[in-house]
């Protein structure tokens, strides 16, 4: 069974940062691209950022430059390190893999960026 675990969520300040962890389980991890998805308070979901198995990463324009995606394939981990967070950041991180046809999420963590 495929498993991902989000944490490392919470409250901070404009201009601080946070690193967020997903640990994942049920599958060939380093064979897998593994992605993070946010939702904004009553706003759909938005693609932030993508690394492939090698370590190929790709990220959208609202947090290129200030978010970094990682991965450890020996701990079956992708992180995400965010900085200079910003209001708009306030959202729900999930992590997501694309198995076959299917999309794997898991349960999110919460991201409030707020004085």
């Amino acid at each position: 069974e495929v498993q991902l675990v989000e944490s490392g969520g919470g409250l901070v300040q404009p201009g601080g940062s946070l690193r967020l962890s997903c640990a994942a389980s049920g599958f060939t991890f380093s064979n897998y691209a593994m992605s993070w998805v946010r939702q904004a308070p009553g706003k759909g979901l938005e693609w932030v950022s993508v690394i492939s198995g090698g370590g190929v990463t790709s990220y959208a324009d609202s947090v290129k430059g200030r978010f970094t995606i990682s991965r450890d394939n020996a701990k079956n981990t992708v992180y995400l390190r965010m900085n200079s967070l910003k209001p708009e950041d306030t959202a729900v991180y999930y992590c997501k893999v694309i198995i076959g046809m299917t999309g794997h999420w898991g349960q999110g963590t919460q991201v409030t960026v707020s004085s």
